[in-house]
């Protein structure tokens, strides 16, 4: 009779040192992973630029005495008006008559609203008021004691010594004059041998820039 025999594996118990060998396998494997997944980026870099140029619109008003010739006159006195003969010999009740244009100079970037102010100096200018007409497309056509203004009244009755501004106008193209009528009324109490001056001045304000 045979005996079966049982072959069994032996397996010899894991040395100490063994054992560290493993673990500083894993650890080293493990640090070369974790060098491996520290990945580099490339860095790229765009810009991207915008410039605006800027600078400062302008308008200037322009007088005229004739209507044809026009300039700048931006400190007082000014122009002077052409006034009938004996504006400066007045009786009570008198009436005078002077034409006048004014217009944006042809430079101008903006479209103006205008006012107009006046001062006085000497003794007279208490005893005068003024009135103010567009006549229209011709300069003093109707500007006289015998063709009086006929066109829009843009101040009227006006006491030349009021402090006031009037609105009166706006300019919306370069070049196109607004031609004007000054009346001046003396009082009917005027006193004899009164002297002075008026001084009236354009103000205009930029608006909309011009097309």
């Amino acid at each position: 009779m045979q005996t079966a025999t049982r072959n069994e594996s032996t397996t010899s118990p894991a040395r100490p040192g063994d054992r560290r060998r493993k673990m500083l396998a894993i650890l080293a494997g493990g640090l070369v992973l974790g060098v491996g997944a520290a990945v580099t980026l490339a860095v790229w870099n765009d810009s991207e630029f915008a410039t605006g140029t800027f600078g400062s619109g302008q308008f200037e008003l322009e007088g005229s005495l004739d209507g044809t010739a026009f300039s700048s006159s931006e400190t007082a006195p000014g122009k002077p008006l052409a006034f009938a003969v004996d504006a400066d010999l007045l009786s009570p009740g008198a009436v005078v008559y002077a034409p006048f244009a004014v217009q944006l100079s042809s430079d101008s970037t903006y479209e103006a609203s205008v006012d107009l102010a006046s001062t006085t100096s000497g003794t007279i200018g208490a005893e005068l008021t003024y009135s103010l007409y567009d006549v229209g497309a011709t300069f003093g056509a109707t500007c006289s004691a015998a063709t009086p203004p006929s066109g829009t009244a843009l101040v009227t009755d006006q006491p030349v010594a009021s402090p006031t501004p009037a609105a009166v106008f706006e300019l919306t193209a370069v070049t196109d004059p607004v031609n004007l009528c000054f009346v001046v009324t003396a009082s009917s109490t005027l006193p004899a041998a009164q002297t002075g001056t008026v001084t009236w001045e354009f103000l205009g304000e930029s608006t909309d820039p011009l097309p």
